[in-house]
């Protein structure tokens, strides 16, 4: 019997429903870059539209003024937008440049505001995300041989490149349909499934495991934990794993850290770390070690483009930053400087004003989550985003895959405004 979670009740559960259930026909025609973008802003037009219609709506028909934590994520990426234009008028970009930066911050830091406010005030039912989500893991289960294969079969990398790729104007991975990559200097086969690159797809794995614990039907539930734990390992994404072993037990923690006995079951664990503390650092170092060296031409790379961004910001462009992104040296593969790293990147093309524009609404919110985890459902859910939003700052540019992950946004802006949500026993 099909419950009521598969039926929308609102135009914008519908939207969000049809949205991520069409994951797989959307990546197969080039559209996933294009869909992120339109949902946002008409999720943020039903929220302007609803504001306007409020006088003639009854009491408990109209939505709630965003909160303060809201207000402080829409400021947040408005202010990127004009530290954007300041660092053109810096610069001498010239209007044209001007005009495709700001369609660029539109399609990305806009995203998490919008998604945001979303969630915060519109009816969404939680429950209709996680179905949706474990739905698109039981497509994924479907069609997961044929990626397998793939590489063993003589099939493409890269089956075809969207022509939707002139709507975006961004690069071919955006728009590609890429069954498999052969992983450099190893020569294996590396999988990202709808997303622009491999790691990326751990990240939207995660995402969807974390939904997926939520989703009430035992049977959805697993397929859904099935298909985004597979998803994660193929990415061999490192970073996905790690976050894995962190996020839910910390956000667990953090629900019931009122309770007594998860004070006195800490006790121990905390004395048995201090008595072991030399052995527990060398393991870790130990365990960093073999983290960077898994993949150590990436690792390099990385740590080069963040030490250029980092210099050049410091000597260049201190508060507003460089503006736009500018390709590296040969030394880091001629990629973007700041790259694979949030904080990086802002701090190169916004400086230290943009850099504060993202860490302060991202800080504020895990905080006000942190605190009201144990009181509200709701609230635990999305410290467990914010959380991965806060780890995968430092391994991904996050504007750049807010178009995939806005599922966590919506859940978000859910948990920032409590009140608006059930109130649960965490």
């Amino acid at each position: 019997m099909v419950t009521s979670t598969d039926h929308p009740q609102n135009i914008q559960e519908k939207i969000i429903l049809y949205a991520i259930i069409s994951t797989w026909g959307l990546w197969l025609v080039g559209g996933l870059y294009i869909a992120g973008p339109v949902l946002g802003v008409a999720l943020t037009a039903i929220v302007i539209s609803n504001y306007f219609i409020a006088p003639g709506l009854s009491e408990e028909k109209r939505i709630n003024a965003p909160g303060f934590l809201i207000w402080l994520w829409i400021l947040g990426m408005f202010a990127l937008l004009v530290i954007l234009w300041i660092g053109h008028i810096d610069y001498e970009l010239g209007i044209g440049a001007t005009i495709k930066s700001s369609i660029g911050w539109a399609k990305g830091w806009a995203l998490l505001a919008m998604f945001i406010l979303a969630g915060a005030v519109l009816p969404i039912r939680s429950a209709l995300i996680h179905r949706a989500i474990c739905r698109v893991g039981k497509y994924s289960l479907f069609i997961l041989p044929i990626f397998l294969i793939a590489p063993y079969i003589g099939l493409p990398q890269t089956l075809w490149v969207s022509p939707l790729k002139i709507l975006g104007g961004s690069g071919n991975e955006y728009f590609a349909a890429t069954l498999y990559t052969i992983e450099p200097g190893v020569g294996t086969a590396r999988w990202q499934f709808f997303a622009p690159w491999s790691p990326a797809a751990g990240m939207i794995a995660l995402v969807h495991f974390l939904c997926a614990l939520e989703e009430k039907d035992v049977k959805w539930k697993m397929i859904g934990l099935i298909a985004s734990l597979a998803i994660m390992l193929l990415s061999q994404s490192r970073l996905a794993l790690v976050a894995l072993i962190i996020i839910w037990p910390f956000a667990f923690a953090a629900s019931r850290i009122n309770r007594p006995y998860l004070w006195f079951m800490a006790m121990p664990i905390l004395l048995l770390l201090g008595w072991f503390a030399i052995d527990i650092i060398n393991l870790i170092d130990s365990a960093i070690q073999s983290f960077s060296g898994a993949r150590a031409d990436s690792s390099r790379v990385r740590a080069a483009l963040g030490r250029i961004a980092v210099e050049r910001w410091q000597n260049e462009a201190y508060w507003f930053g460089h503006a736009v992104v500018e390709r590296g040296p040969h030394l880091v593969e001629y990629m973007p400087i700041g790259s694979h790293h949030s904080w990086y990147g802002l701090l190169f093309v916004k400086g230290l004003s943009g850099f504060f524009a993202l860490a302060i609404p991202l800080a504020a919110s895990f905080l006000f989550l942190l605190y009201n985890a144990h009181k509200y459902h709701a609230s635990r859910l999305a410290l467990s985003m914010v959380t991965l939003l806060i780890l995968y700052s430092f391994g991904e540019n996050l504007e750049i895959l807010a178009y995939l992950y806005w599922p966590a946004l919506i859940l978000i802006g859910k948990g920032l405004m409590p009140e608006n949500n059930e109130k649960a026993a965490a």
